[in-house]
């Protein structure tokens, strides 16, 4: 029997779909950006940079371990039970957090949020890459993070104003309840994608692995070290999302000791998924026609540099400019980095090394939090984010020598 073709404009209502929900599930992590390191420290009095980071590490470590088996689950269990049971998971957040009067709570909360943002943002990709075929993956991958982060983005600047409107809690996070409820909504008008899977390999070398799928640990064994491009792209992902836990938890702390007021803060903390969100436009769908590799290298010492500003600048201007930096580099390899995976890996095996691949790149999170928390407490901010800075440019370095594609 053959197997159903795989192309975009096949597909367009199911795709349009997914990248309208994937915008709800950015939206979910958006609803914590800009508020819960401010809420550790007003409502808690969480002044350590460790402790008030560690609703990252949570939710780093849970959405992390989940995303491993993520991928290997939806292959057997099915693309949109994975997807419709992540919402389900999510419907408790908001209200957690809204009311929760223990720190322990919040933590709990980003438990949760983990495990929903591994089962949701995963099979949102995976379904992309289901029905795009080889030569849109970049495209599909792009919008659906241009989706995603602009949810990130909005649903922050959002809960921002109306932070400044209403308080920091609870009216921000109602928010949050619209989220859930469209979501889930949404993820009941989606059918079911692995049929398509084998469709899209035409003229690929994932062809060479389109026979029974690989176990799970030999997987991981290849995108963790055995494989120079697929392992190279995890240590990519890990640097990246380091950078964005220690953006996500220090950066509204250190605007607020910069004597940035609650409004210019939101706007920095959006400008930075904002430009992350739109660029990905451009990059996602570069990729399929100038290479991988090309677009990586030079997105992540971006990445880098735009670190470096935060440090350097000293005015409103100067956070706004290097937030935009930062999201244009992120832009370029967020997006270029699922593809390479998908690249270098077997359709009968893709979904996995997905998993695997977001295994590494979300365990950044945790890392990112407690270390650089760790470097706060001990030296200062600055010096945080300035040792990242430098964890970006070597990540540069080893795409550069280790990736082919």
């Amino acid at each position: 029997m053959s197997q159903p073709e795989s192309n975009l404009k096949s597909h367009i209502v199911l795709f349009t779909i997914l990248v309208i929900t994937n915008f709800f599930v950015g939206g979910m992590v958006g609803l914590e950006r800009t508020l819960l390191p401010l809420i550790a420290e007003a409502d808690f009095g969480i002044t350590s940079s460790v402790a008030a980071l560690s609703f990252i590490a949570t939710f780093g470590i849970t959405k992390a371990s989940v995303n491993f088996f993520a991928g290997s689950l939806s292959d057997h269990w099915g693309r949109v039970r994975v997807l419709q049971t992540g919402w389900v998971i999510a419907i408790p957040i908001p209200l957690i957090l809204m009311s929760a009067e223990h720190w322990y709570w919040i933590l709990f909360a980003n438990v949760l949020l983990g495990i929903s943002q591994a089962l949701t943002w995963s099979m949102t990709v995976v379904m992309k890459v289901d029905i795009a075929g080889e030569k849109q993956r970049g495209l599909a991958i792009g919008l659906n993070e241009f989706a995603g982060y602009g949810g990130v983005a909005v649903i922050a600047y959002i809960t921002g104003t109306l932070a400044v409107q209403q308080g920091l809690r609870p009216e921000p996070f109602y928010v949050g309840l619209v989220l859930v409820v469209v979501g889930l909504i949404l993820s009941l008008l989606v059918k079911d994608t692995r049929h398509h899977a084998h469709g899209g390999e035409k003229n690929t070398s994932a062809k060479k692995a389109i026979g029974l799928p690989l176990p799970l640990g030999q997987v991981f064994k290849k995108a963790t070290w055995s494989d120079s491009g697929l392992s190279s792209a995890s240590i990519a992902g890990m640097v990246t999302n380091l950078k964005d836990g220690m953006l996500w938890g220090l950066l509204p702390l250190y605007l607020i000791a910069q004597e940035m007021s609650l409004s210019q803060i939101a706007t920095i903390v959006a400008t930075y998924p904002i430009v992350w969100s739109t660029a990905q436009l451009v990059f996602g769908p570069l990729s399929d026609k100038v290479g991988r590799k090309i677009i990586i290298f030079p997105g992540m010492a971006i990445q880098g540099a735009g670190l470096l500003g935060f440090v350097w600048f000293e005015s409103y201007m100067g956070y706004i400019a290097a937030a935009a930096i930062v999201g244009l580099g992120t832009a370029m390899v967020y997006p270029t980095l699922l593809a390479l995976v998908s690249d270098l890996s077997g359709v009968s095996w893709r979904a996995s090394a997905l998993g695997v691949y977001r295994f590494w790149r979300d365990l950044g999170y945790a890392v990112g939090a407690i270390s650089t928390g760790l470097l706060a407490d001990a030296l200062d901010i600055p010096t945080s984010i300035m040792v990242v800075a430098s964890l970006a440019f070597l990540s540069s370095v080893v795409v550069l020598f280790r990736v082919d594609k």
